[in-house]
């Protein structure tokens, strides 16, 4: 791969004549496309790890996609300050810096509601809908993208398809930013198979095409088929991902008194050493420990991007050939990298098994299978052209313009439902789930 063909400004979608506005390149446009989107606004409704509504300082996912952004505009300008002999000439490192942002700022922009727990209950919902017979229709390939769904290639279709020009190129962005979002480019053949991470995958059978396009402007090497090397940038974006909801998850871990400060302020001060800010060594015990971790996180993080960028340009040749192994986090050195592992050890070990956490999850199972069930259930029975119940008929008004027609087949018309389905807030599934089941919310 080459930096010159890998930066390209050239826009995804229908060619636009546009000029270069000042002070606002194409992918500053990029960026504030993914901010002005609806799917992203909607992030401020969906979880990250707790339920949205429990703590006014709990992270949601827009305010974590807000975080991961700041850090990859960081790691961004910091590699292309490194890097400047290897850019094209018209590239500095801001460039790159907005790059890695907008990648970023998109990076969840396809998780469905209640995070995680969202994305097993949708694979758990069509792995039943299998065994009752509602996928014999369609081609291994196709129920494959069912039986795995992953919000990352739901993203790549927000990003390519649904947001602005609907089917006719999305948000348009740069071919850069793309690929830069692509965390995964491949299809779910190759979720079990690439050794990378267990069943992660990035595109759906409906975007391979889309997804062949990209590869071959930016020039990312095919190495099976429907499978590509990940774009240089890529590496950036996910370890800003890895640092932010690493440390992130124990601020909001000491938010719901599921850790003590002591356990949390102990990892952070192994890796900052005596690389304290004078604003921390001037803290009083009547200060906040809220306020003690705002300061000593910063340092943190800063130690961490530094360690991330220096790990990137270590490894740039391998980036360039697509041969790394791993992600950056595994390349940093000693200190930053535990800190990442020891930090998301303590969230596995502390965090995730919390009560409240375990009820939020069992109810999102509850939710989605009731509106799976509805949605799904209404796509099939009109399948083929049948004549569906009027019950069936007023769930697919729901739908509006988006409802599938009859004749279409199987597999687009059950991705249509998971666009609706994929695209609700925690709060709007949940009401729509209360309401098909006739348990409207009180007056």
């Amino acid at each position: 791969m080459d930096w010159n063909t890998l930066l390209t400004r050239e826009r995804f979608g229908k060619p636009v004549q546009s000029s270069e506005e000042l002070g606002r390149s194409a992918f500053h446009k990029d960026h504030d496309r993914i901010i002005f989107s609806g799917a992203f606004r909607r992030l401020g409704r969906k979880t990250q790890v707790h339920p949205v509504s429990s703590n006014d300082h709990i992270h949601t996912r827009l305010t974590h996609s807000l975080e991961v952004a700041c850090v990859g505009r960081s790691l961004g300008m910091r590699v292309g300050e490194m890097l400047r002999e290897a850019l094209p000439r018209w590239c500095d490192p801001g460039d790159l810096g907005v790059i890695v942002q907008s990648a970023c700022l998109a990076h969840d922009i396809g998780n469905p509601p209640f995070g995680h727990s969202g994305e097993d209950a949708i694979r758990h919902w069509f792995q039943q809908a299998d065994e009752r017979g509602w996928l014999d229709a369609l081609s291994e390939a196709e129920r494959a993208d069912f039986l795995g769904f992953e919000g990352n290639a739901q993203g790549f279709r927000v990003l390519t398809q649904l947001e602005y020009h609907q089917f006719d190129g999305g948000t348009r962005l740069t071919y850069a930013t793309l690929g830069s979002y692509l965390k995964y480019p491949w299809t779910a053949r190759h979720a079990d198979a690439q050794g990378y991470k267990k069943h992660k995958f990035g595109c759906y059978q409906s975007e391979l095409p889309l997804l062949e396009q990209i590869a071959r402007k930016l020039g990312l090497p095919k190495l099976e088929n429907e499978r590509w090397a990940r774009h240089p940038l890529v590496y950036l974006m996910e370890a800003a991902d890895d640092i932010c909801y690493g440390l992130i998850d124990l601020e909001d871990g000491l938010e719901m008194d599921l850790l003590d400060y002591p356990e949390v302020e102990a990892l952070l001060l192994d890796l900052v050493g005596d690389d304290l800010p004078e604003t921390y060594r001037q803290l009083g015990p009547r200060d906040s420990r809220r306020r003690k971790l705002a300061i000593l996180r910063g340092k943190a993080i800063e130690h961490l991007t530094n360690a991330a960028a220096r790990a990137f340009v270590a490894q740039h040749d391998a980036l360039l050939a697509g041969s790394l192994e791993g992600d950056l986090v595994e390349h940093m050195h000693g200190p930053a990298k535990q800190c990442v592992l020891r930090a998301k050890a303590l969230a596995r070990e502390k965090i995730f098994q919390d009560k409240r956490k375990t009820l939020h999850e069992i109810g999102a199972y509850t939710t989605l299978e009731i509106l799976l069930n509805a949605f799904c259930g209404a796509v099939l029975e009109q399948h083929g052209g049948r004549t569906p119940s009027f019950k069936n008929r007023r769930i697919l008004d729901l739908l509006g313009n988006n409802a599938p027609d009859p004749h279409w087949p199987l597999y687009k018309a059950y991705m249509r439902v998971i666009d609706f389905i994929a695209g609700m807030t925690d709060s709007y599934a949940t009401e729509m789930a209360r309401e098909m089941t006739g348990r409207s919310s009180p007056v």
